[in-house]
């Protein structure tokens, strides 16, 4: 890294505000809403640990162009009431460059954000590591990793703001390794700098956009609306960690209860279920030592199990195994979209597996709902093949809620998992394996509503065991009843009879003791 500057701070370009431009723009009450955290002390000899000629020389310039001491100011504020530690990278100073005393200050941040359990935002702006420092300097990339890991096993938050530009291992530990990834737009985003690309690299695939297309980064903010979308990422996601404990909250009514039995097509009347742990296997919540957030706060509140949405469909049952098939078929049955607005106020969502691939198919992320205002994590599938990509985001969501200790709502609508050439290359039997695994270990509440197609593997790998509902226009199958009959070696007008055979309506599933009820509207 050479100790070319950003030029100016007042620098129109895309994400180009100074450290302490940002921060105003982000923090409540603008300068006067941020403290800034006092920073460890060191001494160097002079020119640095490698006795870099004009090194203190290049240091004395950029503290005079930028009015900063190091290429990182580090502080707390709150960001739409809620308090975090924000940290800056100043690109002006040496090119937003991580050194030994940034290395010192990044450290002291995050122990001071997991003593006071606080949120953690970085605010990233850098070309990489500080080459006047050597190995020296790119060391501090350990200790940041070091750092992120500690504060994550702490269940506090990390989302990071990626500015322009974030490359090399400033991109590669505070920016990457964050839970949520927002990037400017125009943001030059990459692990490899301007200057060290091959020629003929494809300068688009550097690109803010280009991250959230590969499924690294989660979504692309314009400077206008950061304060407001940054707001609301920390309002959700610190509500496990650091907010209040959320309120018992009862079970999904059901037209049909496993004690019940009523006429096909028209349902009993509506009961409520007491509440109950998702998992018949979970592990006791209440546990302080197996608290996603290790907190006593979190041991005294656990996470309550969300209620299911109400049924957006009507309340008849269907008649046959196909009719089943065809209502969850239908072109105008309610889909996850429809749910998930009526089930919340307000939510964002995170994109990508973090592997570089993502899945229009799979809507995940965070939402607070409409019932209450507490915050619920959600991931829906939304009525399409669902890909490798897929499975591995809704993995990496129900992790970071299990994390946070944030109860999950799963919405089931697919024919299946994907079953082309291109999904076994991309690992379709490791990620569906990666999602049942992360359902199995969540120790947070998971509620699954059925809403449509419920086709085999790829459908069950986001249902939560002893804790999945169905609403009336949806069914549940180990195959399709088409293939099944194909298998059988049986006639096309065979099919509906095998869908009957397969025992996949509603009602069965009940009786069958796979779901827990149906949802009515």
């Amino acid at each position: 890294m050479s100790d070319r500057a950003a030029g100016p701070a007042t620098d129109p370009a895309p994400g180009r505000h100074s450290a302490r431009e940002i921060i105003a723009l982000l923090a409540d009450g603008s300068h006067e809403g941020f403290r800034e955290l006092p920073y460890p002390t060191r001494d160097f000899q002079p020119d640095g640990p490698l006795a870099w000629q004009g090194y203190d020389a290049s240091r004395a310039r950029a503290a005079a162009r930028t009015g900063e001491e190091e290429s990182v100011v580090c502080g707390t504020a709150r960001v739409g009431g809620t308090p975090a530690v924000l940290i800056a990278f100043e690109f002006g100073f040496l090119g937003g460059s991580l050194g030994e005393r940034t290395g010192d200050r990044l450290e002291s941040a995050y122990e001071y954000a997991r003593a006071h359990r606080l949120p953690v935002v970085p605010l990233v702006a850098t070309g990489g590591s500080r080459m006047q420092e050597g190995m020296l300097a790119l060391t501090q990339l350990q200790r940041v990793a070091r750092q992120s890991a500690l504060t994550r096993e702490a269940g506090l938050p990390q989302i990071a703001v990626l500015r322009d530009p974030t490359t090399g291992g400033g991109w590669a530990t505070l920016g990457a390794g964050a839970d949520v990834v927002l990037a400017l737009t125009g943001a030059q985003v990459g692990f490899a700098g301007s200057r060290v690309r091959p020629a003929d690299a494809d300068p688009a695939a550097y690109t803010a956009e280009a991250q959230v297309a590969a499924g690294a980064a989660d979504t692309v903010v314009r400077p206008e609306a950061l304060r407001e979308t940054l707001a609301l990422w920390l309002r959700l996601l610190s509500a496990g960690a650091i907010g209040p404990g959320p309120v018992e909250a009862a079970m999904p009514p059901a037209l049909l209860d496993t004690g019940a039995t009523a006429a096909i097509g028209t349902g009993p009347p509506q009961a409520t279920l007491p509440p109950t742990q998702p998992n018949a296997d979970s592990t006791d919540t209440t546990n302080t030592a197996d608290s996603p957030a290790g907190t006593a706060e979190a041991a005294a509140s656990p996470p309550s199990t969300p209620p299911s949405p109400p049924s957006a469909g009507p309340a008849s049952l269907p008649a046959t195994g196909w009719d089943a098939v065809q209502r969850a078929r239908a072109p105008g049955r309610p889909r996850a979209g429809a749910y998930l607005d009526a089930y919340f106020a307000r939510r964002a969502s995170i994109s990508g597996d973090r592997c570089g691939g993502t899945d229009d198919g799979m809507a995940c992320g965070f939402g607070e709902r409409a019932q209450d205002g507490r915050t619920v994590a959600y991931a829906a599938q939304l009525g399409t093949a669902t890909r490798p990509a897929g499975y591995r985001t809704a993995a990496r969501l129900i992790r970071l809620a299990d994390r946070l200790g944030i109860p999950v709502l799963t919405l089931v609508d697919t024919p299946g998992a994907a079953n082309d050439a291109e999904a076994e290359r991309q690992g379709a039997g490791a990620a569906i394996a990666e999602l049942f695994g992360a359902v199995a270990a969540a120790r947070v509440p998971v509620t699954t509503l059925v809403i449509g197609e419920g086709g085999s593997g790829g459908a069950l790998a986001l249902a939560a065991a002893g804790n999945t509902w169905a609403t009336p226009d949806s069914y549940f199958s180990v195959i399709a009843p088409e293939l099944a009959a194909a298998i059988l070696k049986r006639p096309a007008e065979e099919v509906e009879a095998t869908a009957g055979q397969l025992r996949i309506r509603p009602q069965d599933l009940v009786e069958l003791g796979v779901i827990r009820g149906i949802v009515g509207p």
